[in-house]
């Protein structure tokens, strides 16, 4: 088993993956001001409600979009495991050609999620990420990872608009009964609901007539089982998407 660890701006994911079963799964609170320790003591609690030992974990991998916390996490799983921890990077083979004006910029999960994807799914892909951004990006039929779309995630969005108005409420991601609401709380789940699947069901018909060919949809991230079910396009949810790359990149660069 390895552990592979997904570290967004809002949440890291820590979960235990081998080719045949994922063992387990948890989301932490990414903050930049967690010491190595800490983040250790995380780990290692996690590992200990899934009553794992340390010596089943036979590598580890961590793809980041936080750089200054890179170091905090590798030192952070050597301290648990007494192994050295890849790190995703645009030198790492991947078996995806990344065409882009500078490949090197590509956020680390882009290129997990499509390593990922080609693996399982039919080509052409748009494949979306929905975390503290909604990423949508394509990789043609030659593997090809060509380009997308980043939007303001879900959340972002909403706490947005809830900071900003003095009138506004917070609120939870309930479904809401029908889009012509009759009250301010489930006009704006209507509003940020059908709102978001209506931006991503655009993207997705303005690339395929782009591309000029249909595309196969996977979706992913925490956020994806709120949004899909309002969509148009018939997209796959695939919460573990991230875990499946990064194990396929460790296979490929250990």
């Amino acid at each position: 088993m390895i552990l592979a660890i997904d570290m967004g701006n809002s949440n890291t994911v820590i979960g235990g993956i081998d080719k045949d079963k994922i063992y387990f799964l948890e989301r932490l609170t990414t903050r930049q001001g967690k010491t190595d320790l800490e983040y250790a003591v995380n780990i290692k609690n996690i590992l200990e409600i899934y009553n794992i030992d340390k010596k089943e974990i036979s590598g580890a991998i961590l793809s980041s979009v936080v750089p200054p916390l890179n170091q905090t996490i590798l030192k952070a799983v050597k301290k648990i495991t007494g192994k050295d921890c890849l790190l995703v990077n645009p030198d790492m083979k991947t078996n995806v050609n990344i065409v882009m004006d500078n490949p090197k910029a590509v956020g680390s999960d882009l290129i997990v999620d499509s390593v990922a994807a080609i693996n399982e799914y039919k080509l052409p892909l748009a494949i979306i990420d929905m975390g503290t951004a909604t990423t949508i990006f394509v990789v043609d039929k030659d593997k090809n990872f060509i380009g997308g779309i980043i939007h303001p995630g879900l959340r972002v969005s909403l706490e947005s608009l809830s900071n900003r108005t003095a009138q506004l409420p917070h609120i939870n991601l309930e479904k809401p009964e029908r889009i012509i609401s009759k009250n301010t709380v489930d006009s704006m789940r209507s509003g940020i609901l059908y709102g978001h699947a209506g931006m991503m069901d655009a993207c997705i018909e303005r690339m395929e007539d782009e591309l000029g060919e249909k595309l196969n949809v996977v979706a992913t991230g925490g956020l994806a089982p709120f949004v899909i079910p309002f969509c148009k396009h018939e997209i796959t949810v695939d919460e573990n998407l991230l875990l499946k790359g990064l194990r396929i990149l460790y296979e490929l660069n250990k």
